[in-house]
């Protein structure tokens, strides 16, 4: 029941947006996912883990 609710919320009835660079076609939604998970990959590179600080402490 509450899927029915989420649906009417966003309208999916119009046409999409594209982007376009030479011969390359992508729709912006699947741009967006792409970029977040590009930063989402980096982050996970370059961020600190969370138990790295505690090994450091206890030795």
């Amino acid at each position: 029941m509450s899927s029915f609710l989420i649906g009417a919320l966003i309208n999916l009835n119009h046409p999409d947006h594209y982007f376009q660079w030479h011969i390359f076609d992508i729709s912006a939604a699947n741009a967006i996912v792409i970029i977040l998970m590009l930063a989402t990959f980096i982050g996970a590179l370059l961020l600190p883990f969370p138990g790295r600080r505690r090994r450091k402490e206890n030795q």
